[in-house]
């Protein structure tokens, strides 16, 4: 009886309803759909996003916002920051990619490999620590690699519900390191992982890869003349650190951080070879000049050119605290044995410590490395790692265990710090493009039938593809 009466309800109902509509239907088919919310809009909706700025790019809508982070993710009632980002926007039907470069975000519209390839959207985390995304006052114990993947696991839920095709996560350097914390502590977030020159300094304490690379790097004759303007930049300077005070005058710099000018010289000397190889080709090294007739200014705009002496002074050193302070405290430090400086060197490779003003409390935890290459060696699934052969960051890599599961780890011949899957050998090059084109779930038929056919869906762009090559510092043990 429930059931009839249940029914007839719903048919008076359902009648009553079709008579309203047929007095209406010439309105109702006047009516137009209701126009989509602008994406500006929906970004803006999202509790805790702002904007900074819009920019405008041909085919794209590029935003500068700020997103309101959790000091702490731990105990998120005891405050907040503002986290700078930056927001590529294609069309939410494509897939987006989350990428860091570990430092400063860029507020100019760029977009990286893997966003070029699968033709998506680009999300751009500036990293917590970094000014102006700083908490004040700045509880330093509160930056570490949880943390800052908790930032990134934060703020891609939120932008999930707007853009809900796959997800991949890139950077380069500190960046690749970053993108593989991000996947060791929230594995269920992204689709795929590009980490490109990601440094892996598993035991800070063993360092003799970094000795077996620069024995063997490049030539003989390249390592010599390398060595030789390195070793003569100490037996000269006295002059040449009178050269050092001068400019120091002209611009300003100081060495309250480090200590004084004759540590700060020093470490930038001690920076030459390994900033070479870094950023430099086997090629470059014509460029070198031959230390034994070469003048004092022929050594100094030598080693400024490849090292830099603002790297060391407080105001070099200003930007790049954070990058130190996690240095020394979970990321490790490589270390390397200068033979041919025997007698001339100092203080050898410098420590973080000595990088970070003192009023910021250090200490180094040993199982934070070990935690997340264990993980990856065990756990990897849909990551990447791409390096180059003459990058030195390359000598302690990520490595892949039995686990796995569609990973892999390629090498770019003769590629330095910039290497990217645009330089790998054509065969890698193509698997790595296929396989970055089906974590994304965009790979065309034909690509899945034949990774020799994968290529990037977009157009090349030069300035969207403009890569800013910023000249990190180097890590210290």
């Amino acid at each position: 009886m429930r059931k009839t009466l249940g029914w007839l309800l719903s048919l008076v109902v359902l009648i009553g309803t079709m008579g309203a509509a047929g007095s209406t239907a010439q309105a109702a088919t006047a009516a137009q759909p209701a126009a989509a919310t602008d994406i500006k809009d929906q970004i803006l909706g999202i509790p805790g996003m702002s904007l900074i700025e819009e920019k405008p790019y041909p085919g794209y809508r590029f935003f500068v916002l700020n997103y309101e982070q959790p000091v702490d993710h731990r105990q998120p009632w005891k405050g907040t920051f503002k986290q700078r980002l930056t927001l590529l926007h294609k069309d939410v039907s494509r897939p987006s990619v989350f990428y860091t470069s570990g430092y400063n975000v860029s507020t100019s519209p760029r977009r990286s490999e893997p966003t070029t390839i699968v033709d998506g959207n680009q999300v751009s985390l500036e990293y917590r620590f970094f000014t102006p995304s700083r908490p004040d006052p700045a509880n330093w114990s509160n930056l570490d690699i949880w943390q800052a993947a908790s930032d990134q696991h934060r703020l891609f839920t939120a932008l999930k519900k707007i853009y809900k095709k796959n997800w991949l996560a890139t950077g380069g350097s500190k960046g690749g390191m970053t993108a593989t914390y991000y996947e060791r502590f929230y594995p269920r977030d992204m689709d795929g992982v590009v980490a490109y020159v990601a440094p892996n300094d598993v035991v800070n304490d063993e360092d003799s890869a970094y000795d077996r690379f620069f024995a063997k790097v490049g030539t003989k004759e390249c390592r010599d003349k390398l060595n030789a303007v390195q070793r003569e930049a100490l037996v000269r300077r006295a002059p040449l650190e009178a050269k050092y005070a001068v400019a120091a005058a002209e611009n300003g710099w100081t060495f309250t951080t480090v200590g004084d000018l004759d540590k700060a010289y020093e470490a930038v000397v001690l920076d030459y070879v390994w900033a070479f190889w870094q950023y430099s080709l086997l090629a470059d090294c014509a460029s070198i000049p031959a230390a034994a007739t070469a003048s004092d200014q022929e050594i100094w705009d030598s080693i400024d050119g490849i090292s830099g002496f603002s790297a060391y002074t407080d105001q070099g050193l200003e930007t790049y605290t954070p990058y130190y302070y996690q240095a020394g405290t979970q990321l490790g430090s490589p270390d390397i044995k200068l033979p041919h400086l025997k007698g001339l060197s100092r203080y050898g490779y410098q420590p973080p410590r000595n990088f970070v003003p003192r009023d910021i409390p250090m200490a180094f935890q040993p199982g934070a490395m070990v935690d997340v290459d264990r993980w990856v060696r065990d756990n990897a699934h849909q990551m990447l790692f791409v390096y180059g052969q003459n990058d030195p960051w390359g000598a302690e890599p990520f490595r892949l265990g039995y686990g796995v599961r569609d990973s892999y780890v390629m090498i770019a011949p003769g590629a330095n710090h910039g290497a990217n899957v645009a330089k790998l050998m054509d065969g890698e090059k193509a698997l790595a493009t296929a396989k970055i084109l089906q974590w994304a779930g965009v790979a065309p038929a034909a690509a899945l039938a034949d990774a020799g056919k994968a290529a990037p869906l977009a157009a090349p762009d030069a300035e969207l593809d403009r890569r800013d090559l910023e000249r990190e510092p180097q890590l210290r043990p």
